[in-house]
């Protein structure tokens, strides 16, 4: 297997290369269990996050982020964005989203309970890896419908083009790969 190395946050990290097709290549940046590397994110993140008072996120590799964004930040609450709908949500707003990591179309769900307390809030929505963009397109839409004020858009790395939106806030840009684990052009 090939990996692509690269300092994130001060810390130098490995990310396996995984096939999307024959052609397309991504390196796999899983946040899961890494406690230094979701402390230093968290920590460079919220150097440049505007000013907002909740967070957002969609289930779930975000959830370890935004946790560790509000802790540091001394937040109280944020939200997530969940895969399925859950017997205690007192109702659901939902979207539909396909990723570039996920076989298949999902749905994202948000309670409205949730809806509510966003409701004229500034919050900040926040993904560990921006590529194709639909997992934020969805989650931005959860908060519109929930009458959000959207205060910025922010992720840890921004995939191939995505690091030349310049609606998005990201730390490192993370290019595609070939086959051979070299970068794409």
């Amino acid at each position: 297997m090939n990996y692509y190395k690269m300092n994130i946050a001060g810390i130098d990290h490995q990310l396996p290369l995984c096939p999307v097709n024959d052609d397309l290549y991504i390196g796999a940046f899983v946040i899961f269990g890494n406690a230094p590397l979701t402390v230093a994110c968290a920590r460079e993140l919220l150097k440049k996050a505007p000013e907002y008072d909740y967070l957002l996120t969609a289930e779930a590799k975000g959830i370890p982020l935004i946790h560790e964004m509000a802790r540091q930040h001394g937040d109280s609450y944020y939200f997530v964005a969940r895969k399925h709908p859950k017997l205690y949500m007192t109702g659901v707003f939902e979207v539909n989203v396909r990723s570039i990591t996920t076989d298949e179309d999902q749905k994202l769900y948000l309670d409205s309970a949730d809806a509510e307390l966003m409701k004229g809030k500034r919050v900040l929505l926040v993904d560990d890896v921006i590529s194709t963009g639909e997992s934020l397109r969805a989650i931005e839409e959860l908060a519109n419908r929930a009458g959000a004020v959207i205060c910025g858009k922010m992720a840890i790395l921004a995939e191939g083009d995505a690091a030349d939106r310049k609606d998005i806030i990201f730390l490192e840009k993370l290019p595609l790969f070939n086959a051979d684990g070299t970068i794409k052009e």
